[in-house]
């Protein structure tokens, strides 16, 4: 049998991407892009020039206004069954298994033509959870991603959790005995591994995980600030007689939900958007929802809020959601105060996934002495607070968040050598 060639380790996100190998005993991370260590988990069809984008050059389609279909978070698309669906696309009839594979192929090639190596394997990143715990999905998800790595040219694939790689790559290791907790969270899902340091080794004692990640903090800002601005929450006339009834929720929670919204522009849901106006008690917010699926304006809407989200952590003067796209002027305020009010049910769910991570390694809090935070959505205040109170005495500390998971990775590919 030939021997196969070089593993490469692979981050696959929910909302950016990274691959690295283990060069002179150092994770050494390729540019997925020019001159950049990640890439965006989105993609772009242009209807025009019948390319398939991936990446910045993807978004900066979708935001200048280019004719075509962007997807993003399609890692949530593991495991159901839109995965093996086939759709037309690019006069193409694709399922979602060829399209990440697509992708993945590109960092592989990326990967090769960078290093002049042959990467054969792959040492991927996995989430401790992809749906629930006892899911059915959960087997289903990784077969899904496995299918996608060998589409895309890999030969053998491996699979460790996002969480195990950040504690090989978080450098908490120097302490042998010392127990410390990974809290990952990412575009997608919000993993835990508690940890013992043990002569520069990461000894997992307990992983576990819940479907919770940064376009979960999107969605429940979009559902709470903005759907209202669209007819959210307000009535119908009866077509015939008197009364009222509620508007369906439903068109807007999957307005507000990233992998969602490519589904909405059909000439079902646009017509149910139009006759809504028709009736609606307050015509103008259901005339801006009626803009949106014309105008497929779905994902500018989801930046904008991602945006929003990202000012009012921060803690600007003003913070708010810039809707101009839909109608010129339109803003819906978000002082940071209010966005802590918003996440806090998803905070608390953040809580008892860490408790049951301890419950699961037999430990209590008082035996973390370190909580490490790796993964982009890691950055909102309502993580580190949550976990602070949780944790009272540890030592919390951020690690490279974006990249962390693909240090470890890219380590773990050298053991695989």
């Amino acid at each position: 049998m030939a021997q196969l060639g070089h593993a490469l380790g692979v981050d696959f996100g929910t909302s950016n991407s990274a691959a690295g190998f283990l060069c002179d005993g150092k994770p050494r991370l390729i540019n997925v892009a020019p001159d950049q260590k990640t890439l965006p988990t989105t993609f772009f069809f242009d209807f025009e020039n019948r390319k398939t984008l991936i990446g910045e050059p993807a978004n900066q389609a979708l935001l200048s206004g280019a004719d075509g279909r962007y997807m993003r978070a399609l890692k949530r698309v593991l495991g159901t069954t839109l995965m093996h669906e086939k759709r037309q696309i690019l006069s193409k009839r694709v399922t979602f298994v060829d399209i990440i594979a697509g992708f993945l192929h590109q960092i592989k090639t990326r990967a090769e033509a960078e290093t002049g190596l042959t990467f054969d394997r792959a040492v991927s990143g996995r989430p401790v959870i992809f749906h629930a715990a006892n899911d059915p999905r959960e087997t289903q998800s990784e077969a899904d991603l496995r299918a996608c790595y060998l589409s895309a040219g890999f030969k053998e694939v491996e699979f460790i959790p996002e969480p195990e790689a950040a504690a090989i790559a978080s450098g908490a290791l120097d302490q042998s005995g010392e127990i410390g907790l990974i809290v990952d969270i990412g575009g997608g899902t919000s993993d835990f591994s508690v940890f013992r340091s043990d002569k520069g080794r990461a000894v997992i004692l307990g992983n576990h995980g819940v479907r919770i990640g940064g376009t979960d903090f999107d969605r429940a800002v979009s559902i709470d600030r903005v759907m209202p601005l669209l007819g959210k929450g307000t009535e119908l006339r009866k077509e015939m007689g008197v009364g009222r009834s509620p508007v369906p929720n439903a068109i807007f929670n999957d307005l507000a939900t990233w992998e969602k919204i490519p589904f909405l522009y059909t000439a079902q849901d646009r017509r149910l958007a139009n006759e809504m106006a028709r009736l609606a008690c307050e015509p103008e917010k259901m005339d801006r929802l009626s803009i949106v699926l014309a105008d497929e304006l779905g994902h500018e809407l989801a930046f904008a809020v991602e945006r929003g989200k990202i000012a009012a952590n921060a803690g600007g003067a003003e913070p708010g959601i810039a809707l101009d796209r839909i109608e010129q002027g339109l803003m819906c305020a978000l002082p940071s105060s209010e966005l802590a009010l918003i996440l806090a049910p998803l905070a608390q769910k953040l809580r008892v996934g860490a408790q049951e991570t301890l419950q699961i390694a037999g430990l209590n809090p008082a035996h973390v002495k370190r909580v490490i935070y790796v993964g982009g959505s890691s950055l909102m205040s309502v993580v580190s607070e949550t976990m602070k109170t949780q944790f009272p005495d540890a030592q919390h500390a951020f690690s490279e968040v974006f990249t962390a998971v693909a240090d470890g990775l890219a380590i773990a590919s050298g053991r695989t050598e």
